[in-house]
């Protein structure tokens, strides 16, 4: 999973007007704190750009809210997950926030937290209370989530992979499109999902590769490599997929391959990897990315949890920060960090 001046909205206003509207239970049975809040944000890959933005936001939110506010790098780990679940829970947190490694400890981490009496919120991705997988989970038995829409996302990274597209003037005999994503993560797969209905609904008749990955760049290589090896024929490449990770991988893989930059549209989802390719002229095939702040996300994290555990304020079962596409062109005016 860093947003400009042109978006930067206040993340209490982003609470009630990206809000899908919904309600949901967790955390219903826990009571308000009069005295000092303390949340524990527990993240998974946190070494990786976009969760060291968001720790970053999370964490003046709380300074500004006067709460106490650990976080937790989980790293890949699910087996720590729990672990650190409990741990935030003997250290006497009010609340704890966590975007889970494998959405299938998810059961598991809801018993915990509400054998703790503990409000429980996920940012970025899902978990069930009743499942492993909450592709397969009732909409009341998901976790409430602050994070970004996955299929408005993924259908402004189909538009926008159409556009270029028909900008290049390809046809879609010479042309192919890979979807990579992690297969058992719910808001890759609504990202993927809407990048596909967005691009056919415009430019119809090109076919799909579904290649599933592990969600890194060297995962995403590896898989397209044998794609475009198995389909040496094809002249043009359209590569989209849950995050900066997979698209970057595949644009990699197409450079190895000897595909030039001029026969690949690659559109980015997070622009923090995107970004490294525009830092100078050379021509690449990551054409665009959508631009996810995640900022924006861990401070809309903690008002959210704050405005539950101060106010008694019922989580929404949903709750968006902004996102913008950004290109070679756009990305240093848009705001986005490149480390």
């Amino acid at each position: 999973m860093a947003i400009a001046a042109g978006l930067a909205l206040s993340v209490g206003l982003s609470t009630a007007a990206c809000s899908s509207g919904q309600e949901a239970s967790s955390g219903d049975q826990v009571a308000r704190v009069d005295g000092k809040i303390t949340i524990t944000y527990l993240q998974k890959q946190g070494d990786q750009e976009y969760f060291i933005g968001e720790a970053a936001g999370a964490r003046e939110k709380a300074k500004e809210l006067g709460v106490d506010l650990k976080v937790v790098n989980l790293g890949n780990d699910a087996n720590k997950t729990v672990s650190e679940v409990q741990s935030a829970i003997a250290q006497k947190t009010n609340g704890v926030i966590i975007v889970v490694p494998d959405p299938a400890v998810g059961p598991q981490v809801v018993q915990t937290a509400k054998d703790g009496n503990v409000a429980l919120l996920t940012s970025d991705d899902q978990i069930c209370t009743t499942g492993p997988d909450p592709a397969a989970c009732d909409k009341d038995d998901l976790v409430p989530r602050t994070g970004f829409s996955g299929r408005q996302m993924g259908q402004e990274v189909g538009k926008r992979a159409a556009a270029e597209y028909k900008k290049a003037g390809w046809a879609a005999p010479d042309t192919r499109v890979i979807s990579a994503w992690k297969q058992d993560v719910t808001v890759c797969g609504d990202r993927v999902d809407g990048a596909k209905k967005a691009f056919a609904a415009t430019v119809p008749g090109v076919k799909n590769i579904d290649v599933p990955t592990d969600n890194t760049p060297t995962g995403a290589q590896d898989k397209i490599a044998a794609t475009i090896t198995a389909n040496s024929g094809v002249k043009n490449w359209v590569i989209w997929g849950c995050n900066d990770e997979n698209v970057m991988g595949g644009v990699t893989a197409m450079a190895n391959a000897g595909v030039k930059p001029a026969n690949v549209v690659g559109v980015g989802l997070g622009a923090y990897l995107a970004c490294k390719e525009w830092q100078s002229a050379k021509p690449t095939g990551m054409k665009a990315a959508l631009f996810i702040n995640g900022k924006d996300v861990g401070a809309l994290a903690v008002q959210t949890m704050y405005d539950k555990l101060k106010n008694g304020k019922v989580f929404p079962a949903e709750a968006f920060a902004p996102t913008t596409m950004v290109d070679q062109a756009t990305w240093k005016s848009a705001g986005v960090t490149c480390n």
